[in-house]
């Protein structure tokens, strides 16, 4: 009996978070710019992952007889290189490809250091409240106060410019949104009913902020990530362009963009295809992130 008992609970279980799953994918799915974003975003991951496969050539490998190929609709364009190639021969397709591998890259390390500072400030300093919280807040505000891109750009060129500072310096930037929602998620948790109840039953204070409340606000977290993931591709490329972030040969797609400025009359193509590689990624970022929010946030929830 005691078998057939656990085993109906555990199918409860079971059955209970596919409800959820399917209630979620219902609201989300009532999004239609949000699938669109997905799928974008999901063909942009599978792009990154597979980019020895799909790329056409080697991201570095230069072809000196095809110095400024155009698109291969133009009148001398060629097969061999689809979208054209740049200033020293380099397939911009190729780079494209590999290029996004950076930018996936930069949007996970970023996300992932941000959320995780931020959390734990925001958790702590909304559980605590006093003193820390009030001097937490302030210097929160303190960076909301400078220009993200502004603070980016002093925050590298102190550590120097390459790619892995300036994914520090964006995820600084980024880290007080974080901040700011745990500690209102946390104040509004802390005195609810099953939080006394927990504490009444002897449970720590790591294990009521980590176990207990943190739990019950991922979702607005969620939201943001998403859409800080969009923000940290389109800063990366920023100070790519402003020669502060990835430096060349590196193909990330603001590098890309920096090394075609003198050739953007005479070779469209050189511009074009990084920018909108930027564009569309981050376009499909920010709808998925909007569908999101729909799906995640009970407010916004359409009977």
């Amino acid at each position: 009996m005691a078998e057939i008992t656990q085993n109906g609970s555990t199918r409860a279980r079971g059955d209970g978070t596919a409800q959820r799953l399917r209630e979620f994918w219902f609201y989300f799915s009532e999004n239609r710019g949000g699938v669109i974003g997905l799928f974008v975003v999901v063909g942009v991951v599978l792009m990154a992952l597979f980019a020895d496969v799909i790329a056409p050539h080697a991201p570095h490998e230069q072809y000196r007889e095809a110095l400024l190929k155009p698109p291969v609709w133009e009148a001398d364009g060629s097969w061999d290189f689809i979208l054209g190639t740049d200033a020293v021969g380099r397939d911009l397709m190729s780079r494209i490809i590999y290029g996004s591998r950076y930018s996936l890259a930069v949007g996970v390390i970023v996300v992932t250091l941000s959320l995780s500072f931020g959390i734990t400030i925001g958790l702590t300093a909304g559980f605590f409240r006093g003193a820390y919280d009030t001097v937490v807040m302030r210097l929160m505000d303190v960076i909301l106060a400078i220009p993200s891109l502004l603070l980016a750009l002093v925050l590298v060129a102190i550590l120097g410019p390459k790619l892995s500072n300036a994914m520090i310096a964006i995820s600084v930037t980024l880290m007080p949104h974080y901040v700011r929602l745990t500690r209102a998620s946390v104040i509004s948790e802390r005195t609810r009913d099953y939080v006394t109840a927990s504490r009444v039953a002897g449970a720590g204070r790591l294990r009521l902020m980590f176990i207990t409340i943190l739990p019950n606000c991922m979702a607005p977290l969620i939201v943001q990530a998403t859409l800080s993931f969009s923000t940290a591709i389109l800063d990366a490329a920023a100070l790519g362009f402003l020669g502060m972030g990835a430096q060349p040969p590196t193909p990330e797609w603001g590098t890309m963009l920096a090394e075609a400025r003198e050739f953007v009359l005479r070779a469209w193509w050189v511009v074009t295809f990084p920018g909108l590689a930027i564009l569309i990624t981050v376009l499909a970022l920010n709808l998925l992130g909007d569908g999101l929010r729909d799906a995640l946030d009970p407010k916004l929830k359409r009977s």
